[in-house]
């Protein structure tokens, strides 16, 4: 892996990039966006599977490790983000659409940025990443989604930092564990990550993405019937990845998805959790491969 930087409306993104030895003009691009609390690294599995046969590009997210950490909340919203990463793609790939792959946060990104800029994206790739418009149906009228959300409430706190720094870093490394309270990083990567989230600002601007978030978990009845479906309809193929046990996620929220993304094919994985890349590198890997070379329009 080759890492490097690259300037995108005046900020600073460092990503991986690796491009096979034996380059073809009809090679593809595929782009990994990762969530919180990781980085760039979490793709590990999946960038060593397809670098023998695709440009594989993996970035860490603005706020991330590497990658530069503004202190303006704004530059944290959803829009501002898709914006961002608009440009980085057509930097990246001027001439050709990617394929483009996405987790947790990095998914609530791709979501939209497929939707608003169709055009630079062949095919959607998503593992449990809560699409906008289901999401938010489900916070109103789903009480268990609001209790899974009950956690952004200690991120968004004004000790937010000190809260996931305490103890080494315990309150992060808890969540990256599978439906039986395993983790599922083992002890080099989990230095590694603890390196990441060691770096200057990284863990203000990893908790600015909650504290930009225009939805907030709330019983609160007025609040609820405040907040209002997004209309995030996508038109290009998308597959869904999905582990069952998400401790973030309700299953629901795969329900009636195709009324926004028409050409969804969804695949769950019944025994994998929130992070099922590191829990199912293999079948993951095959079920992106399968997707991007079939003929699905």
């Amino acid at each position: 892996m080759k890492h490097d930087f690259i300037e995108v409306l005046g900020q600073t993104l460092h990503f991986v990039e690796s491009i096979p030895e034996h380059k073809t003009h009809t090679q593809r691009t595929i782009v990994f966006l990762h969530g919180f609390p990781e980085y760039w690294q979490t793709w590990q599995h999946q960038l060593e599977y397809f670098c023998a046969q695709y440009r594989v590009i993996a970035p860490d997210l603005l706020g991330y490790n590497q990658s530069a950490k503004p202190a303006d909340l704004k530059q944290y919203q959803v829009p501002a983000l898709i914006n961002l990463l608009s440009h980085f793609i057509r930097k990246i790939s001027p001439n050709e659409k990617i394929v483009l792959v996405a987790h947790d946060w990095g998914g609530a990104i791709a979501w939209p940025l497929a939707a608003f800029h169709g055009e630079l994206i062949d095919k959607l790739i998503i593992l449990n990443a809560a699409h906008p418009s289901t999401f938010t149906r489900e916070l109103i009228h789903n009480p268990l989604q609001r209790q899974k959300s009950n956690y952004i409430k200690q991120l968004i706190a004004a000790d937010g930092e000190r809260v996931v720094a305490r103890d080494n870093f315990a309150f992060l490394t808890s969540m990256l564990v599978n439906a039986s309270g395993k983790p599922v990083l083992d002890d080099e990567l989990q230095a590694l990550y603890h390196q990441a989230w060691n770096a200057p600002g990284a863990l203000t601007g990893m908790l600015n993405y909650y504290r930009a978030m225009p939805q907030q978990a709330s019983d609160d009845a007025s609040e609820l019937a405040a907040l209002k479906i997004p209309q995030i309809r996508i038109q290009i193929p998308t597959l869904v990845l999905w582990g069952e046990q998400d401790k973030a996620f309700v299953i629901e929220l795969l329900d009636g998805i195709e009324d926004y993304v028409p050409l969804v094919t969804v695949q769950r994985f019944k025994s994998a959790s929130h992070w099922l890349h590191h829990e199912y590198p293999q079948e993951v890997n095959e079920a992106i491969e399968g997707f991007m070379t079939s003929e699905q329009t």
